[in-house]
């Protein structure tokens, strides 16, 4: 069956994030798709972006019981659910409870393999859009949780938290006091349409 999609790219520097029409009709038809097979993981510039506008979130985060802390990250495991899980913050009735921003970055970028959009010609200014924005934020995520070690703060030590996230936005702050470049390459939004022969069930690649 070909179907029409719709592809929406929000460029909100560190939060940008792609929009598919596709995913509210999951053709997995499992009412979890991509998000019964990956546990979101949480990095420092998540914890700064939550830090500035949803504090609130970060505090569910680690009320959560079923987490993998390290010294700089944090992995909200997904729950054992029939042949694979589901995700902590997903309902099988609305999808993510987190609006896209609030995302970790992989949540944010990942589209199914089966629409393919990185393959459009008309699409590369995008591609590289979101792979140049993939390695900067791994290189800051790094860098923060590098300078945060030297530090002798760690996410591990609960009773320090406070202490490293104070820390962490401030050095956030002074890392991205300059925006990248490539940020502004690519306009605020930007919608396409594509078309795609869709198949149902576990056939659908994700």
């Amino acid at each position: 069956m070909l179907k029409k999609l719709e592809l929406t790219f929000h460029n909100q520097g560190l939060r940008s994030y792609i929009e598919l029409d596709l995913c509210t009709e999951c053709p997995r038809q499992d009412d979890k798709g991509c998000c019964g097979y990956y546990s979101p993981v949480f990095y420092p510039c998540d914890f700064a972006y939550l830090l500035q506008y949803k504090p609130e979130v970060l505090d569910y985060i680690f009320s959560l019981d079923n987490l993998t802390i390290l010294d700089a990250s944090v992995t909200v495991n997904s729950r054992p659910e029939g042949q694979s899980y589901r995700c902590s913050f997903h309902s099988n009735t609305g999808g993510c409870l987190l609006p896209q921003a609030l995302r970790e970055s992989v949540c944010r970028h990942f589209v199914c393999p089966g629409v393919a959009w990185e393959k459009e010609d008309k699409l590369a200014h995008w591609k590289d859009f979101f792979t140049a924005l993939a390695d900067y934020e791994i290189e800051l995520n790094n860098r923060i949780a590098g300078i945060l070690k030297e530090k002798g703060l760690s996410l591990r030590e609960e009773k320090r938290r406070e202490e490293f996230l104070a820390e962490l936005l401030i050095l956030f702050e002074q890392e991205t006091a300059i925006t990248a470049p490539f940020l502004a390459e690519c306009p605020p939004w930007e919608k396409h349409t594509l078309f795609r022969e869709l198949q149902y069930g576990t056939d659908w690649p994700l």
